[in-house]
C-alpha cells in the first residue's frame, strides 16, 4: 500500500485531499474476467512481449557517477517493507549506520514527507540559487542526515526539531561525498525515531548547457536568440537542481516558488496559487502543493513561450506551451486536441480519474529524449509535438501521436503508481508503450495499431534486440547509478504488456501516490484468477518470462508417419549460436519457458481451426489431428507469443508453396510473422539462406501493408550486410524484380496542387510508400527518374509540390544522384524552413550524399556550430553511417570525436547508446571489428554495455559474411527469380 502517514505527528502529515477527491466509478459485476489456462500464458507471453521491449530501451546508457545505493528490498514485493529495517531484511540498522555516505543507496532511517522549494533564476548569467526546506520523519535513529546532491553549491545547512521541543539542532559537520552525489549532515545528537524533523539548505548553482538537470535552451524568433530553462530530472538528476531524496520510493509533497524576471512565465506540475510582482521588475510565482510523488516527476520551466488551450469535460485545463510563432501557426494544436480526448479516454478506460487540474504539454527546442511524463507539465522535443499537417507525412503524424499517447498514459502509470526501483521500470514503461497502441487505436481506429502495427514496429523490433547473447531479463537487479542505464532500453518498453488482463482499476487504486513491484501486479492479476474459480500462481508463469533473458525458438517437425504426430522442441534463441561454447556459464543454465503453442493445419484449399499446446519441456510430442503429405503446420497463430517458430524444410516448402498459391488462406499478421522468423532464423543459422530469398517471392501477389512492411525490414537488415560487396547488384536486381510489378501497379501520390491535400486511405498510402520506397532504395530507373523529376520542378518553380508522404524518399534519392547545388540548395532549405517536420527531412536527406566532401562538411558542421540542434548531431552521423559511400566517414568521425560527443551525451540514458548503435550496427569487415576492439578498450567507461553490445553485433556481421555470403549469391545465380 506504500509508505503509511499514521505516524505523522501534529497535523503535519502529507495532505490527503488528492486520494479523497479521487473518483472511481464503481466496477460492475457484468464485466467478469473470465480466463483460461489458454489466455493466462498468452497474456504471459504478451507481457513479456511488452515488457522486453520496455527494458531494451533502457540498456542505452546513461552514464553516472557512482550514485545511491544498496538494494533496497530488490524484487519489488510491496511498498511498506521498504523503510521498515535494513534493505536487506535483517535489520541490521547498525551495519548501514556506520559510514551510510558509502552505500549506494540512501540510508532507509529517514523518509522526506514534504518539500518547500524557492528558487531565483538568472536567465542573464545562466545560474540559480535555492532554498530547500524539508519535512521529514525519522525512522530509525541515527546522528546523519544523507541527501543527494550533484554540482550544487552548499551554502548554509540548518536543522530544525518539530517535536514538542522545536529548536536547531547543532550540527557535527558537514561534507559533499562525491563518489554517491551525496551531502551528509552529522549532528551532535541523535534524531529520535517516530518524530519528525525539517533541514534547511541554502545553495546555488549554474544552469547547464548539457540536456540534464535544470539545463538551458535556445531557439530563433524573429532573428534574435531566445533562451528558456526547463529540467529534465529522470531518472536522477533532481540532485543537480535542489538537495533531495532522490530515489524512486521517497515520495513526498512538494511546493515549489520560482523568482525570475517578469519578462518570462514559469510553469511546474501545479497551477500558480499566487503571482507576487516586485519593484525591480521581478515576479515570484508560488505553485500549489503536489500530490505524493517521486522526485524525478517534480518539473519547471522558465520561458518566453506563449500557448493555447481547451478544458476537458471533467474540468482539466490543458495548454501546449511553444515559441511564439509555433503557437500561431496552428503547429500545436493537433497535439492539444488529441490529449483531450486522450485524457478522457483513460479517465473511461482505467476508471480512476486524472490526479491534478491541470495538465501543461511543453514544447522545448532541445530535450535529450522524445518526451518526459512530469505530472502536469509534460515535456517534449518540438520534433514529437508540433505537427504541419500540409507539409507532414503521415508517418511523422503517427509517431507524434504514439509519443502523446504514451506520455499521457505515464500520468497513471508512473506519475500516480511509481516502481518501487529501477530494475521494475517496466511496470511503467510497458504499460505506456502497449498503451501507444490501444490509445492510438482509440483515435485513429482505421490505422489498425493494436492488432498489426504492433507486430511489426514492437514484437519483431526487440527480438532483434532481445536475440543478442547480451541481452537481459526484464527485471534485472539494479544496484547502483550505473546499472540503472541498463534497465532503460527497448526491452523494458517492448518486451512486456501486450495482453494486459489484470484489474488496471484495483492496482491503480491500491498503490496510488505509493509505489508498486512486479510481483503486486502479478498477485493483483492472481486474485482475479481466484475470483473466477481458477487457481493458477500467476508469478510463476511469469517468473520464467520476466526473470530469464531472450526468448525461445519452438521447432515443430512432423513425423511422417502414421500416428499423425509432431515433435516440438524448443532452445534459447541467439543469433551467436557459438556464444553457448564462448559462455557456458550463461548458456548452461538450459533456460526453459512455459510456452502457449497455438497450432493450425492446411493446405491449398482449407484451415483448421487453432489449437493450443501447452510447452514446458525442451522436448514434447504431440497428436494434432490427421496430416496428409501435402498439409502444413502454422505455428504461433496471428503472432500471439513471444517467440519464433521454425519448422522442417519440407514444412517450410509447404508454406512457401500456399503463399505463392493462396497467401490470404494465412493471416495477414502470420503471413508477417512468417517473413520475420524466416529472415531472422537464417540469419542465426537455424536454415539455409535461401529460404528467406524465396518467401519473399510471392509479395508481387501481396496486397496487404503488414508483409510488405515486415519485408522491407528484413530486407534492409540484410542489404546492410551486403551493399559493400562485389556482387550488391545481384541481390538488388532480386528485389527489384520482387517489387518492380507492385510499384508499376500502385504508381505514385498526385502532386500537390496549390491549397489542396490530397490523402488515399491509410492502408493504401502506407503501401505504397513502402513500395515507391523499396523501389528507389534498390536502383529502379523509373523511381529514381520521378524523385529527380519532382526535385527539379521544386527547384525551378520554388514551390515544393512534392507529397508529404514521400518527400524523405525523394529528398534522399535527389541528392544521392543529383550534383552538388541539389545539396546545397537542400542546405539551404533547412534553414529556412520554420516546419519542425520538414527540418528533419531536409537534414536527413543531407546524409544520403555519395559525396565524400559533403558528407565530412556535414558532419563538421553539425557538431562544431549551432546550425544544427544537439538532439539531432546524433541522428546526422547515424544517418551518414547508413550510407554505404559515408560508413567508414561516420565511423572515422565517431572515433576522432568521442571526448566531445562523450562529454556533451555521456549522461543521457539513451542518446550515448543510440549513437554507438547506430554508427557501428552495418560494420562489417575484420579491419572494422578490430578497430571496435580497439576503441573499446580505450574508451569503454561508462558507455561499456553499449561497446559491448556493439562489439557482439559486429562480430555477427563478419561472421555471417564468412559463413552465408557466398550461399546468398550461388543462390541468387541460379535463381529463375534472380
Amino acid at each position: 500500500m506504500g509508505i503509511e502517514d499514521n505516524n505523522m505527528r501534529n497535523g503535519r502529515g502529507l495532505s490527503d485531499q488528492w486520494a479523497d477527491s479521487m473518483v472511481v466509478r464503481p466496477r460492475t459485476t457484468e464485466r467478469s474476467i473470465t480466463v483460461h489456462k489458454k489466455l493466462v500464458l498468452g497474456f504471459a507471453i504478451s507481457i513479456l512481449t511488452l515488457i522486453v521491449v520496455t527494458a531494451i530501451a533502457v540498456l542505452l546508457s546513461v552514464r553516472f557517477e557512482e550514485c545511491a545505493g544498496e538494494s533496497s528490498s530488490r524484487g519489488g514485493n510491496g511498498s511498506n517493507a521498504k523503510f521498515n529495517g535494513s534493505r536487506d531484511g535483517n535489520g541490521n540498522h547498525k551495519d548501514e549506520e556506520a559510514q551510510p555516505w558509502r552505500h549506494l543507496r540512501l540510508p532507509t532511517s529517514l523518509r522526506p514527507r514534504h518539500y518547500d522549494l524557492r528558487l531565483s533564476v538568472y536567465m542573464d548569467n545562466f545560474t540559480f540559487s535555492g532554498e530547500v526546506n524539508i519535512e521529514f520523519e525519522c525512522v530509525n535513529s541515527t546522528k546523519f542526515i544523507v541527501l543527494h546532491t550533484d554540482r550544487l553549491e552548499v551554502e548554509k545547512v540548518a536543522v530544525y526539531s518539530d517535536n514538542k521541543k522545536p529548536g536547531v539542532m547543532r550540527i557535527h559537520r558537514q561534507f559533499h561525498y562525491p563518489g554517491n552525489q551525496v551531502y551528509v549532515i552529522a549532528l551532535h545528537r541523535e534524531l529520535k525515531p517516530m518524530r519528525t524533523y525539517k533541514v534547511n539548505i541554502t545553495f546555488d548553482a549554474q544552469i547547464e548547457s548539457e540536456l540534464l538537470g535544470f539545463f538551458r535552451s535556445s531557439y530563433m524568433l524573429q532573428g534574435e536568440r531566445r533562451y528558456m530553462a526547463v529540467t529534465q530530472f529522470s531518472p536522477t538528476h533532481a540532485r543537480k537542481a535542489f538537495p533531495c531524496f532522490d530515489e524512486p520510493i521517497y515520495k513526498a509533497t512538494f511546493r515549489v516558488s520560482l523568482r525570475h524576471d517578469a519578462s518570462y512565465l514559469s510553469l511546474s506540475n501545479m497551477p500558480v496559487e499566487a503571482s507576487i510582482s516586485d519593484d525591480d521588475g521581478w515576479v515570484t510565482n508560488h505553485f500549489s502543493r503536489t500530490p505524493r510523488m517521486s522526485t524525478y516527476y517534480l518539473a519547471w520551466a522558465v520561458c518566453n513561450f506563449t500557448y493555447r488551450e481547451v478544458t476537458t469535460d471533467s474540468g482539466v485545463v490543458i495548454r501546449l506551451y511553444a515559441r511564439p510563432n509555433a503557437i500561431q501557426s496552428g503547429a500545436g494544436d493537433y497535439a492539444l486536441h488529441i490529449t483531450k480526448r486522450l485524457l478522457q479516454f483513460y479517465e473511461d478506460y482505467f476508471k480512476v480519474k486524472y490526479s491534478l487540474p491541470k495538465l501543461d504539454l511543453l514544447a522545448v527546442p532541445k530535450h535529450p529524449y522524445a518526451a518526459m511524463e512530469n505530472w502536469g507539465l509534460s515535456v517534449f522535443v518540438e520534433q514529437k509535438i508540433l505537427l504541419d499537417p500540409e507539409v507532414s507525412s503521415f508517418s511523422y503524424q503517427m509517431e507524434l501521436t504514439m509519443v502523446v499517447v504514451h506520455e499521457i498514459c505515464h500520468q497513471w502509470f508512473g506519475d500516480l503508481v511509481t516502481p518501487v526501483w529501477w530494475e521494475d521500470v517496466w511496470l511503467k514503461e510497458g504499460f505506456a508503450h502497449f498503451f501507444e497502441y490501444v490509445g492510438t487505436d482509440f483515435l485513429f481506429p482505421k490505422w489498425n495499431m493494436e492488432k498489426q502495427r504492433f507486430l511489426t514496429d514492437v514484437l519483431h523490433e526487440v527480438m532483434l534486440l532481445d536475440g543478442l547473447a547480451s541481452s537481459h531479463p526484464i527485471s534485472q537487479e539494479v544496484y547502483d547509478a550505473t546499472d540503472i542505464d541498463r534497465v532503460f532500453d527497448w526491452i523494458a518498453y517492448k518486451k512486456s504488456l501486450k495482453y494486459v488482463i489484470v484489474p488496471l482499476q484495483d492496482y491503480l487504486m491500491t498503490h496510488m501516490y505509493s509505489n508498486a513491484g512486479r510481483d503486486d501486479l502479478w498477485n493483483k492479476l492472481t486474485e482475479a484468477m481466484q475470483k473466477e474459480g481458477k487457481d493458477i500462481n500467476i508469478k510463476e508463469v511469469m517468473d520464467c518470462w520476466t526473470l530469464q533473458m531472450g526468448y525461445p525458438v519452438v521447432t515443430i517437425s512432423k513425423n511422417y508417419s502414421l500416428d499423425h504426430s509432431v515433435t516440438i522442441t524448443q532452445e534459447h534463441f541467439v543469433y551467436d549460436r557459438e556464444a553457448r561454447f564462448r559462455d557456458p556459464d550463461l548458456f548452461n543454465r538450459s533456460l526453459q519457458w512455459q510456452i502457449p503453442l497455438t497450432l493450425a493445419l492446411g493446405n491449398s484449399t482449407y484451415k483448421s481451426s487453432e489449437v493450443i499446446l501447452w510447452i514446458s519441456n525442451k522436448t514434447e510430442t504431440h497428436k494434432v489431428g490427421r496430416m496428409d503429405d501435402d498439409m502444413w503446420l502454422l505455428g504461433n497463430i496471428n503472432q500471439t507469443g513471444y517467440f519464433r517458430v521454425n519448422y522442417d524444410l519440407h514444412n517450410w516448402r509447404l508454406l512457401i508453396g500456399q503463399l505463392m498459391t493462396n497467401a490470404e488462406i494465412i493471416s495477414v499478421g502470420n503471413r508477417a510473422g512468417l517473413i520475420d522468423d524466416v529472415f531472422n532464423l537464417a540469419r542465426a543459422g537455424y536454415l539455409p539462406q535461401n529460404v528467406p530469398l524465396q518467401i519473399i517471392c510471392y509479395l508481387p501477389q501481396e496486397r496487404e501493408f503488414l508483409p510488405w512492411h515486415a519485408a522491407s525490414r528484413s530486407l534492409y537488415q540484410l542489404d546492410k550486410l551486403l551493399d559493400r560487396t562485389e556482387d550488391y547488384s545481384l541481390f538488388s536486381d532480386f528485389v527489384l524484380k520482387q517489387v518492380a510489378s507492385k510499384y508499376h501497379k500502385m504508381g505514385w501520390p498526385l502532386a500537390l496542387t496549390e491549397g489542396s491535400i490530397i490523402q488515399a486511405s491509410y492502408q493504401t498510402e502506407e503501401l505504397q510508400r513502402e513500395v515507391i520506397m523499396l523501389a528507389c532504395s534498390f536502383g529502379n530507373k523509373h523511381c529514381h527518374r520521378q524523385a529527380v523529376s519532382l526535385i527539379s520542378d521544386w527547384i525551378s518553380s520554388n514551390k515544393n509540390r512534392i507529397p508529404p508522404n514521400v518527400r524523405d524518399i525523394v529528398y534522399c534519392t535527389g541528392v544521392s544522384l543529383m550534383d552538388e547545388d541539389v545539396w546545397e540548395f537542400i542546405w539551404m532549405k533547412f534553414h529556412s524552413t520554420t516546419a519542425i517536420s520538414e527540418k528533419k527531412v531536409l537534414l536527413e536527406a543531407l546524409t544520403c550524399s555519395d559525396n565524400g566532401f559533403l558528407l565530412n562538411r556535414l558532419l563538421n558542421l553539425s557538431l562544431s556550430s549551432d546550425l544544427v540542434p544537439d538532439q539531432d548531431v546524433i541522428d546526422v552521423m547515424i544517418h551518414v553511417g547508413r550510407n554505404p559511400h559515408g560508413r567508414h566517414l561516420a565511423w572515422r568521425y565517431f572515433r576522432e570525436k568521442w571526448d566531445i560527443l562523450n562529454s556533451r551525451y555521456g549522461e543521457a540514458l539513451f542518446m550515448t547508446s543510440k549513437l554507438i548503435s547506430g554508427v557501428t550496427e552495418f560494420l562489417n569487415t575484420e579491419t572494422e571489428l578490430n578497430e571496435l576492439k580497439e576503441f573499446t578498450q580505450i574508451s569503454g567507461g561508462g558507455a561499456g554495455p553499449a561497446l559491448a553490445r556493439a562489439v557482439e553485433i559486429v562480430e555477427a556481421n563478419v561472421r555471417w559474411h564468412s559463413l552465408y555470403e557466398r550461399q546468398i549469391f550461388q543462390w541468387l545465380r541460379k535463381s529463375p527469380n534472380g
